[in-house]
């Protein structure tokens, strides 16, 4: 009960930030930041926490097979929009100098191709997992005595790891572009609040390998849930708490005044 009511509290928070930046869709801060790209985060982020519900219910064949596919493509979403996020502002400080041909670059096909491509890749390795050897519910009657436990055998190991393995290639890959941009000009930069949100993330899931390597059971299942609840709710602090902040708070700041005058220093994206 207290993991429902955490992730049930943690899903309407990232409603109503959802529902303020399609309130505020017409400010500054949030057309500067890739709104379209922040929609798409916001709601795989959504749907990163109701797949906890999907590890606390009674395992069976079609939810085994829904656990981990489930997160590895919505997870594979979210982290390809950061990184759509990301290459945008690299293009838009090197769009700037004189002569450059990244210009032609610099628009909304690049970011949908970039999210289509990357999540595409997450989406064919769960599907060949699907295809060879899927997840299966399994009873385990040796772990403890006068026991029966109901859990969920991944099935092809090498697939389970390669669902993870490339959630962290997305990730630091992303990591590696914010913390090359962080420091340009602050005018709604989102770089170093992504490195942030990357650190967070990468943390988290390494941090629960060998814990999830270590239990088994619902000691097992606990320590993934645990993962996602506290790698997505890093996503929303690190990136969207700030913006909330300037939109709800700091009205001064997200104007497109502010904007240009930031911009005056450099670059602005």
């Amino acid at each position: 009960m207290a993991l429902v009511t955490l992730t049930v509290l943690l899903f309407f928070i990232t409603a109503v930030i959802f529902t303020i930046f399609i309130s505020y869709k017409d400010t500054a801060i949030v057309k500067a930041n890739n709104q379209n790209l922040s929609y798409i985060l916001l709601v795989s982020i959504m749907m990163s926490f109701l797949c906890v519900l999907l590890f606390l219910s009674h395992p069976s064949d079609v939810i085994c097979m829904l656990r981990q596919t489930s997160v590895g493509v919505i997870y594979s979403i979210g982290m390809s929009c950061i990184l759509a996020k990301t290459i945008m502002v690299c293009i838009a400080f090197k769009a700037t100098k004189p002569g450059s041909v990244l210009k032609k670059w610099f628009g909304p096909k690049l970011q949908n191709s970039v999210v289509l491509l990357c999540s595409s890749v997450q989406f064919v390795i769960c599907i060949i997992w699907l295809a060879i050897c899927p997840p299966y519910q399994e009873v385990d009657i040796h772990s403890y005595q006068e026991k029966i436990i109901f859990q969920c055998n991944e099935g092809l190991v090498t697939a389970f790891y390669s669902v993870l393995g490339y959630m962290g290639f997305l990730a630091a890959m992303s990591f590696i572009l914010a913390f090359m941009v962080r420091t340009l000009p602050d005018s709604f930069n989102e770089a170093k609040y992504i490195t942030f949100s990357m650190l967070v993330f990468s943390s988290v899931w390494i941090a629960m390998i060998p814990a999830y390597l270590s239990t088994k059971g619902k000691n097992m299942v606990a320590v993934e849930i645990f993962a996602i609840l506290t790698s997505s709710a890093g996503l929303l602090g690190c990136i969207f708490f700030p913006k909330c902040y300037i939109i709800l708070w700091k009205p001064e700041l997200n104007t497109k005044t502010h904007l240009i005058v930031k911009g005056n220093r450099g670059i602005s994206v």
